[in-house]
């Protein structure tokens, strides 16, 4: 469909607004703004740059703000294409706004709010397009904006703590590598030609040390892009099929790491599934969608298995008892929950427990790491060190050489 860039001035204020508006024509375009009572000005066609790709993707923190601030718009009575031709407007991100423009003029054109956003897959996830589907079939769109943006708060609140806890430790050992690296390169050198005007044998310790450091001197460049390949190689294995599930299915077996990962994954399946239950998902569509939503391919293969076994008739707590990977609580809060049929409290209760789980082992694990990170940047720098100092402990020796 085309896109128009034009300039309008609003009725009642005169305000002028520059702005772009995607229509099938530029007198469809041109009624679309007089119906938000615009009067253009100027209007022309926007010619796309070749292999330019329309929409992105939009960071956690917009999609929470535009999702809250929608849904209290919503809920206080405001049409949804004023709501959204609003948000368009004070939007500061250019990537949002376009993609709520976008949506507006779809919403205007006749669409419903699900299908514009399915049109925007790179800032939308099934998710969130399959809970809002739900609350316009039931009528119920403000109260699900209000589910899905507390969702999204908590799922960002979440992710905010995990990297949080992950930035300290990566920057020391950023630190203590490159603390090492000039060590090798500048000091030790140093210590080399001193000690090798005295024509005597070094300490094991010592010469190995030197060894390391002539290494690094001489071939610091190809370590280095041996090092980035290795990682590029890496990164780029973990997002194939079988590198990401090898890589799924090890690093929830890590210690300490590994039951945090894990407790993530399980939050999420469980604020998911919660999430889409109470706003009227069918349970199949619901598994279908949170199977692509856990970031797990282990749990995620493991609810596809529980989805083929619920569609033949056996309970949900049943058919997902069959896999490891959901612990016995969360089955058997599931199982209590089929029985009073309150499955989405239960499943919200699961995740805050979890939640509350995570943040205490990060605080726990925040505790402990520093110390260490301290141990271990002394025993890497004071190693080094001592490694140098030995031949003073025998400078006699080394000084006369070796006696007859």
């Amino acid at each position: 469909m085309p896109v128009f860039t034009y300039t309008a001035r609003e009725t009642a204020s005169g305000r002028e607004i520059r702005n772009t508006v995607e229509a099938l024509s530029e007198q469809s375009a041109i009624a679309a703004l007089l119906n938000r009572n615009l009067l253009v000005v100027e209007i022309r066609e926007k010619i796309a740059k070749k292999g330019q790709t329309k929409g992105g993707k939009v960071s956690n923190a917009d999609l929470v703000v535009f999702t809250r601030q929608l849904a209290t718009m919503i809920d206080a009575g405001i049409a949804i294409v004023q709501a959204l031709q609003a948000l368009a407007e004070q939007t500061p991100n250019k990537v949002m706004r376009d993609t709520v423009s976008d949506i507006c003029t779809r919403v205007e054109s006749g669409e419903s709010f699900s299908e514009a956003l399915t049109k925007h897959p790179k800032a939308f996830n099934k998710l969130y397009t399959a809970m809002v589907s739900a609350g316009e079939k039931g009528g119920l769109l403000a109260e699900i904006m209000a589910r899905l943006a507390t969702y999204l708060e908590n799922t960002e609140r979440l992710r905010k703590k995990v990297k949080t806890a992950l930035m300290y430790p990566t920057v020391v050992t950023v630190v203590a590598i490159v603390i090492t690296i000039f060590l090798l390169v500048r000091v030790i050198p140093t210590f080399k030609e001193v000690y090798s005007g005295f024509g005597a044998k070094l300490p094991a310790p010592t010469q190995v040390m030197m060894d390391i450091s002539d290494i690094v001197r001489h071939d610091l460049l190809y370590l280095i892009l041996i090092a980035g390949a290795a990682i590029w190689g890496w990164l780029h294995y973990i997002k194939t099929k079988p590198g990401r599930e090898f890589w799924d299915r090890q690093r929830i077996k890590l210690p300490v790491f590994g039951q945090i990962a894990h407790k993530i994954c399980l939050a999420r399946f469980t604020r998911t599934l919660a999430s889409l239950v109470r706003s009227g998902v069918p349970i199949l569509e619901v598994l279908r969608i949170v199977s692509q939503v856990v970031g797990n391919v282990v749990m995620e293969k493991a609810i596809k298995a529980a989805s083929d076994d619920i569609e033949r008739g056996e309970g949900i707590s049943n058919a997902l008892a069959k896999h490891p990977i959901f612990p016995t609580m969360v089955i058997r809060m599931l199982s209590a929950g089929e029985q009073t049929g309150n499955i989405d409290n239960m499943l919200e209760r699961v995740a805050n427990f979890l939640d509350e789980e995570i943040d205490a082992t990060l605080s726990g694990l925040m505790s402990l790491i520093e110390p260490l990170l301290i141990v271990f940047l002394g025993i890497t720098v004071g190693s080094m060190v001592v490694c140098m100092f030995l031949p003073i402990f025998n400078l006699a020796n080394i000084v006369n050489g070796p006696q007859k």
